[in-house]
């Protein structure tokens, strides 16, 4: 039985051997990307990012929070504006006013940068940290 088993493994290792040589066979043939196919994939990332940053312009990703006393008898700033905008400054301020007994919660839309409501100067001032 065991002259089987030595038979098997010898059959197994020639078989590993043959396959090494071929994959060495295989593969020396080929040569790594050279300087001919690097214009080509700089060209393709370049096609890539400039369709992510399209895609990305509307990702809400400039933003900015005030904090502050909305009341003289309150303190610890637990007021506060915030603002979430795109690249064209499209997006919403949000602004939450806290009081001894209620909070008041606030949402404005803005386009371009600007509101058709009237903004507080906490929210001015949001929009303005949020801006590039």
């Amino acid at each position: 039985m065991w002259i089987l088993d030595i038979v098997a493994l010898m059959v197994a290792l020639a078989a590993a051997a043959l396959a090494v040589v071929a994959l060495r066979r295989q593969t020396a043939g080929r040569h790594p990307p050279g300087a001919d196919a690097l214009p080509e994939d700089v060209q393709g990332l370049r096609q890539e990012v400039a369709a992510l940053r399209v895609e990305g312009g509307d990702a809400l990703r400039h933003l900015a929070v005030v904090r502050y006393d909305a009341f003289g008898d309150m303190g610890g700033h637990l007021s506060w504006s915030l603002a979430l905008l795109d690249d064209s400054g499209d997006g919403v301020v949000l602004t939450s006013i806290h009081g001894r007994s209620d909070a008041r919660t606030y949402a404005k839309g803005i386009t371009s940068w600007t509101c058709e409501q009237q903004l507080s100067p906490e929210e001015d001032e949001a929009i303005a940290h949020a801006r590039p």
